[in-house]
């Protein structure tokens, strides 16, 4: 155990767990109501952290991965006790899934890669899923058929999701979830951008 420590520093699970244990009690406890319950999720969390450690090298921002697979156990309790969801928590999750940190700073990165890609698919994309527009009207405006400006919002997304891997790591739980991003030193335009957003 001692190698797998020596081999994979950002996966010793006790100094993990001894460094983040109470607020990860604190932070399940405020969202079942329940010590015992959340005693529980805290276990399932720590046999997660486990897997999840013997099976990788470790993760890019620690904090966020941990509380990210928290708030997801807490969300496989309420999925098997359907009975027991409250409104209340299935806002807070919506809240807290705009508000995770990989999640966001992975989405501030989406128009300039869009950059990357051939405008023809480039265009028909930003307007679908970010600029809202119905894809009858981008159509219209493109000057493209109903089928083919379809055809082109899909292949752009298959090419935008390729430019994100060759130049970003970022992990996923099971549920697709994003838990962990990261830019390659290999990628320098986002690398420069990084360094022009932090000014």
């Amino acid at each position: 155990m001692s190698v797998f420590y020596k081999t994979q520093p950002n996966c010793n699970v006790p100094a993990i767990w001894q460094e983040y244990k109470e607020a990860l009690y604190r932070y399940i406890v405020k969202r079942v109501k329940d010590n015992t319950i959340a005693e529980d999720i805290l276990q399932e969390v720590l046999l997660k952290v486990y897997g999840f450690c013997l099976s990788k090298s470790g993760v890019q921002n620690l904090k966020s991965w941990l509380f990210q697979i928290a708030q997801n156990t807490i969300a496989d309790y309420y999925r098997k006790n359907k009975t027991t969801i409250s409104e209340e928590y299935i806002e807070e999750q919506v809240v807290e899934q705009e508000d995770n940190a990989a999640f966001l700073e992975a989405q501030q990165y989406i128009l300039p890669m869009l950059a990357f890609l051939p405008e023809e698919y480039a265009t028909p994309l930003k307007m679908y899923d970010i600029d809202n527009k119905k894809q009858a009207d981008i159509a219209r405006e493109l000057n493209l058929t109903l089928s083919a400006t379809k055809s082109r919002i899909q292949r752009a997304r298959q090419l935008l999701k390729a430019e994100f891997i060759t130049c970003c790591r970022f992990e996923t739980d099971k549920q697709g979830n994003l838990i962990s991003f990261e830019i390659k030193a290999s990628c320098e335009p986002l690398q420069n951008l990084k360094k022009q957003m932090k000014k």
